[in-house]
């Protein structure tokens, strides 16, 4: 008995496998009904064999009612129900969507840490960074406190630091200068400091020369700023709402790298003067670093002794630190802040020691306390700056989406990069009114940030809370702050972006094309200017990629061993070509820039040009005839031999087109000029690895005849067995005739 269950057992595993393989070969056959291998053939009732196209994909028709498509939008746009209603408000402020989730147990403490030490960090930074931008320290401390404050509201990253960023300080500088001097303002202001704040109040933007008086040089210089500042927002908040962030693709990591770099060298230049306690004016346009360094060498020995030592004992004691905090940034819990230690111990050095009154240092003044009333921007001066705003808003909402996607993807969530761009256009639009200058993330201060415990927004508004503090109280008690100091701290945050050139060997190693973008983008804005440096380096980047698709890779396949994978000749050993069968790959679109390019490469690399071999028969042709002429008595057998050309060395050309995305009105007369000229030479050509779109387009182009079936093949591999089918077809039907 116990055999017998075991011989029914093994029976019936004998009909499993039976009814599985048989389950698998169905498989099999329902897989191979729809995509067969090229190299079967269907014979028929009539001996013929029968060749099945490659793909049997048949493009949809879908019908578009424009009239029903437009009713649609319409009323998914004027629809106003409570629901959307309140996703428009929290997309639109972010920080009511988040600050009811906060969870102060486990976000308060890290959120007030790295908010104070970000805000004494930032302090003197933004006294510094006034001077790059040609005003007042006060007016640096009033930019970093809004802007804190107005992205808390609309930012929807959690990490990033707004504030002030040199670069574009600098570029509001230039345009500061610019306008100044155009309405005459060519000295430094003669007026006290502590009555330019009533100043302020009284600026005729209408009739400035009868009101000089009244406004100084500093106060028309707030006035520029805030009014470039104004502009530039309106720019970033029309980009949000048309929803055109795309642009800043064309800003790639290598092209801002440069330019930061290049700028860097700028700021550098323009700060020397600081350092060495020379009074230069400030040059500015095109060439102005090499302007600069010519009046720097010109007053070279009228350099402040005093002014000198300070900054060389500010550098000792600035460097070494920031090298260890970098260092040892792993192990400390906040950076020590000595940015403001120097700043503390300048302060009562030149105070204690009235180094202005005994020897001429140039020092920051009387800053006052308070707000100054909110005050329009100039809007005749609208014209004159619309230009130089473009600029500076590219590069604020570059950075500021760059580094918001950065940290994004860094701590796992996601940011909007529209409500990113009105976030950053308003912390310009609404300060622009209470004489501030332009902002936008700085990738220092966000590194501190981040490292300190940062985890939402409310560190933005504790690093307001601390600038507030120094502008209610602390403020006038740097009277006495050297100018030379605030530029040491202004050169020595430069360090990250001028380091960028020991990363030139790396960056040359892993692309040589970004690195030549970099250097063209550096040396452009340092030595011309930084916004004409900026449109250089988006040309060229431009321009490479252009050249790219003009000029780009092309090579022969071929086939790895007891593989169905085709790969390049030129890149690995070992491979093995089909004998008759070309395979050539065009890595690129194939559109008008490039189809010359495609021709000569695909006639070169195939050895087979269309062209001269029929130029040869019809030499050959004549050649027949002139000799028949000639020899009256030549025997048909002669004239034939003459007529032998050499062999062609394929009968087939698959072209891979894995790497074409798409094909233009030329690209699909190109390839129907190809496949014309080599079928007169008894050469076909099939396309293999088409893309959607290039199937669409070769559809819409009538690449096939009327009446023909569309050859096209989901691989390389199929394509080269149906060539081998065919052309082993055509032998047997040649031989049998």
């Amino acid at each position: 008995m116990f055999l017998d269950e075991r011989a029914r057992g093994l029976e019936d595993q004998h009909l499993g496998a039976q009814c599985n393989s048989g389950a698998f070969r169905m498989a099999e056959e329902v897989e191979l009904s729809h995509i067969q291998s090229a190299s079967e053939m269907a014979e028929g009732k009539d001996g013929k064999h029968n060749f099945q196209s490659m793909m049997f994909l048949e493009p949809t028709e879908a019908s578009i009612d424009i009239k029903a498509l437009l009713v649609k939008k319409a009323k998914k746009i004027c629809s106003c129900t409570p629901a959307k209603v309140k996703d428009l408000i929290f997309s639109f402020l972010p920080v009511l969507e988040w600050l009811p989730r906060y969870k102060p147990r486990e976000y308060l403490l890290g959120d007030i840490m790295s908010g104070v030490i970000v805000g004494i960090l930032l302090v003197p930074q933004s006294i510094a960074y006034s001077l790059l931008a040609g005003q007042e320290p006060i007016y640096g401390l009033y930019t970093s406190f809004f802007a804190s404050i107005i992205y808390f509201v609309f930012g929807t990253s959690r990490h990033i630091s707004v504030g002030i960023f040199g670069v574009l300080c600098l570029m509001v500088g230039q345009v500061v200068d610019r306008e100044v001097e155009r309405v005459g303002y060519h000295m430094e202001p003669r007026v006290p400091s502590g009555l330019r704040r009533e100043m302020a109040i009284y600026v005729n933007t209408t009739s400035l020369a009868v009101n000089q008086t009244l406004c100084d040089r500093s106060c028309y210089a707030i006035v520029v700023g805030a009014t470039v500042t104004f502009v530039a927002g309106v720019y970033q908040v029309a980009l949000g709402f048309f929803q055109v962030g795309f642009v800043s693709v064309y800003l790639s990591d290598s092209l801002l790298s440069g330019f930061v770099t290049g700028a860097s060298f700028t700021i550098l230049t323009s700060q020397v003067k600081y350092l060495l306690g020379l009074d230069i004016p400030r040059s500015s346009g095109i060439g102005s670093l090499v302007t600069t360094w010519i009046n720097i060498f010109k007053n070279i020995h009228k350099t402040n002794i005093c002014d000198l030592i300070t900054s060389f004992l500010c550098l000792l004691a600035l460097v070494p630190t920031k090298e260890l905090n970098e260092h040892f940034k792993s192990r400390l819990k906040a950076p020590i802040p000595i940015e403001l230690v120097v700043i503390v111990a300048a302060t009562l050095a030149s105070h204690f020691g009235k180094l202005k009154e005994n020897y001429g240092s140039s020092i920051a003044g009387h800053i006052p306390t308070g707000f100054l009333p909110p005050h329009p921007p100039k809007w005749d001066l609208i014209p004159s700056v619309a230009i130089d705003a473009v600029a500076i808003a590219i590069i604020g909402f570059a950075i500021t989406v760059s580094l918001s996607e950065m940290f994004a993807k860094k701590h796992g969530y996601t940011v909007k990069a529209n409500q990113e761009m009105y976030a950053i256009g308003f912390c310009n639009i609404i300060p622009s009114f209470f004489h501030c200058f332009t902002t936008s993330a700085a990738l220092a201060k966000t590194l501190v940030k981040e490292s300190t415990g940062c985890r939402t927004q409310i560190s933005g508004v504790v690093t307001a809370l601390v600038i507030l503090l120094v502008l209610l109280l602390i403020a006038p008690l740097f009277y006495s702050l050297q100018k030379c100091v605030l530029g040491v701290i202004t050169i020595v945050n430069l360090r990250g972006a001028l380091r960028k050139f020991r990363d030139l060997p790396k960056m040359w190693h892993l692309s040589k094309v970004d690195t030549v973008i970099w250097l063209v983008t550096m040396a452009a804005s340092a030595l011309i200017s930084t916004e004409i440096g900026l449109l250089i380096g988006v040309c060229f980047s431009m321009l490479c990629i252009i050249v790219r698709t003009q000029r780009p890779e092309a090579s022969l396949l071929g086939q790895v061993a007891e593989t169905e994978m085709y790969e390049s000749l030129s890149a690995y050993k070992n491979l093995r070509m089909k004998p008759g069968i070309v395979v050539f790959r065009f890595e690129a679109p194939l559109y008008y820039v490039n189809k010359e390019c495609f021709k000569s490469t695909l006639y070169k690399q195939t050895g087979v040009n269309p062209a001269r071999v029929k130029a040869a028969k019809k030499k050959a042709a004549k050649r027949m005839l002139k000799e028949k002429r000639a020899n009256s008595d030549g025997s048909p057998a002669d004239v034939s031999v003459q007529l032998v050309t050499e062999p062609l060395v394929c009968h087939t050309i698959v072209i891979d087109c894995c790497a074409v995305q798409f094909l233009d009105t030329a690209g699909i007369h190109t390839l129907k000029e190809i496949c014309k000229d080599y079928e007169e030479i008894g050469i076909q050509v099939l396309l293999a690895k088409c893309n959607a779109s290039v199937r669409g387009s070769l559809h819409r182009g009538e690449y096939f005849k009327k009446g023909e079936p569309n050859v096209l093949f989901h691989s390389v591999h199929q394509a080269v067995d149906f060539a081998l089918g065919t052309h082993k077809h055509n032998g047997c039907s040649a031989a049998k005739e």
